[in-house]
């Protein structure tokens, strides 16, 4: 390869931030229907991961459709499904 002035081209491995066992996914309610006609008709939530002085750290906004406003939030140290049913 030297002699053909070829180079291998590395690939870094993916991010994946989760290593733990990968439960049942949710049945999706909002088949993509993210419009709300009134308020506190349609929440959502996630679960974001954050680095903050070398530490993980985890937030759950939870978000009206209606608006796109932050209702309530939840902030952890480790995901867990209390974040997003409390």
């Amino acid at each position: 390869m030297v002699q053909m002035g070829l180079k291998s081209l590395v690939r870094p491995k993916r991010y994946q931030s989760y290593k733990g066992v990968v439960g049942k996914a949710a049945p999706n309610l909002l088949n993509r229907d993210f419009e709300a006609k009134r308020p506190h008709q349609k929440w959502v939530t996630d679960v974001t991961e954050f680095n903050i002085k070398g530490e993980k750290v985890y937030l759950s906004p939870i978000l009206d459709l209606y608006n796109q406003e932050i209702i309530s939030y939840e902030i952890a140290q480790q995901p867990h499904i209390s974040m997003v049913m409390n």
